[in-house]
């Protein structure tokens, strides 16, 4: 009977098994499912083991936080004996005797196994976003550099008429027309 432990942080584990005979085994934090997981970050119908022809495999029933292999988000993670996947934050381990790896690898589907593919080609990977992982894209900065170099002479125009009593502006183009800047009256 194939083996699952369920482990949310700071609580002990509990195991489950299943004969091998088993077609599907729901998993959420909902009390309808199979194996109710109590975490606030399991969805109500986070996840679904079915059994395929060879083995077995985890499929994301559409939740929020997903199911991760090695630290990365799939749609379908096929299962292997001794494999750990985090549902939400939980650890969802999978075990099979040596008798049930043998009997399942003595099914030989007619073509190549969905297991073996889905391992080496994985389903709909949900990568990290740039924006969040590099905090901040290009648009973003381009951005904060305008509006520093605006900030930039925007005080020097004011120290400029500060000091002189003039426009800066005025004393650009004047300087650029060949003339001589005219200071403000005093007051």
């Amino acid at each position: 009977m194939p083996r699952i432990t369920i482990t949310v942080p700071e609580k002990n584990a509990q195991p489950y098994r299943f004969q091998l005979d088993r077609q599907t085994v729901s998993l959420g934090r909902g009390s309808d499912n199979d194996i109710a997981i109590d975490s606030g970050s399991v969805s109500v119908h986070h996840a679904e083991m079915r059994r395929v022809e060879g083995g077995y495999e985890l499929h994301d029933a559409g939740s929020t936080n997903g199911i991760k292999l090695d630290g990365v988000r799939y749609e379908v993670v096929p299962l292997r004996s001794g494999a750990t996947v985090k549902i939400g934050d939980v650890s969802f381990d999978f075990e099979l005797s040596d008798e049930e790896s043998e009997a399942l690898a003595r099914e030989k589907p007619p073509e190549p196994s969905p297991i073996t593919r889905e391992a080496e080609l994985p389903v709909n990977p949900r990568p990290p976003l740039a924006s969040q992982a590099s905090g901040g894209g290009f648009g973003e900065v381009l951005i904060l550099l305008v509006l520093t170099v605006a900030a930039f002479f925007a005080g020097l125009a004011i120290r400029y008429q500060k000091d002189t009593g003039g426009s800066l502006i005025e004393a650009i183009q004047a300087k650029t027309a060949g003339k001589k800047p005219t200071a403000a009256p005093a007051k």
